[in-house]
């Protein structure tokens, strides 16, 4: 896979917006979502990924696990209304589009086609007019971000948001949710199919655990799991295990 310029600078945006890393929502994996409570909750439309999110890394069928939530998830928001943006599929490095073309006949959506990766702007771009195209278009506030890696997926789910004023009339609770920022609900998906890039994974996680204790970010967090999350039956998905002495050095950092 090529360079991610965009997701590699992605981390410097830490430094004057260390929110921009949080998501609203944590899964091991879709199974856990509740599709038809974030329909009822306003939510139109969904993006995402499709590597270690739905798929076996660099395959285009649908990991067999996830067919009941997947068809679900289809049923709840309309099959043109979910969306798939991967860095792969669709991009500049599938020529002819051959890969986009079987990952939308496997997972039976479409997959978008753009020219920069995730979470550039261009990208963004890109899922907006995509979005805007449809008979009944779905505005950002309305779509439901998924992905398994937080400085692509979870960064470009925050960049869509703008500050808007808290409205009235909702159930308190989803109404904090929901109003906070004008933009996507961020999902991330911490488990893994398939282990790869585990270092960077382990670094994102430490980081979202960082930036949610000093930022309250762990009690938004809170809300959002209790609204839209359901018990599910035990993941087969590992959440990939970090090497012992990483652990100690984590926990060491922790108490300082």
């Amino acid at each position: 896979m090529p360079l991610n310029i965009p997701g590699i600078l992605a981390p410097f945006q830490l430094l004057w917006n260390p929110r921009i890393i949080l998501p609203h929502v944590i899964v091991t994996d879709i199974r856990q979502l509740d599709f038809p409570a974030l329909l009822k909750a306003g939510y139109r439309g969904a993006v995402f990924d499709k590597d270690n999110c739905l798929t076996i890394p660099y395959k285009d069928t649908l990991v067999p696990e996830l067919q009941d939530s997947w068809r679900e998830c289809r049923e709840a928001f309309g099959e043109c209304n979910v969306l798939i943006v991967s860095n792969s599929a669709g991009t500049r490095d599938d020529p002819g589009g051959i890969q986009a073309e079987s990952v939308s006949h496997h997972l039976s959506v479409p997959v978008l086609y753009h020219g920069s990766p995730k979470p550039a702007y261009r990208c963004i771009s890109a899922i907006r007019a995509y979005f805007s195209s449809l008979p009944n278009p779905i505005q950002d506030h309305e779509l439901v971000v998924v992905g398994d890696r937080v400085f692509t997926d979870v960064v470009m789910a925050n960049r869509m948001k703008r500050r808007v004023t808290c409205a009235t009339g909702e159930p308190e609770k989803t109404s904090s949710i929901r109003d906070r920022e004008n933009g996507p609900l961020a999902v991330w998906t911490n488990g893994v199919w398939q282990k790869e890039s585990m270092v960077m994974r382990w670094i994102e996680r430490c980081l979202v655990d960082v930036v949610a204790r000093r930022t309250n970010g762990k009690h938004e967090l809170s809300d959002s799991q209790e609204v839209f999350t359901r018990l599910s039956p035990q993941p087969k998905v590992t959440q990939g295990k970090i090497p012992l002495i990483m652990k100690q050095c984590w926990s060491l950092l922790r108490k300082k």
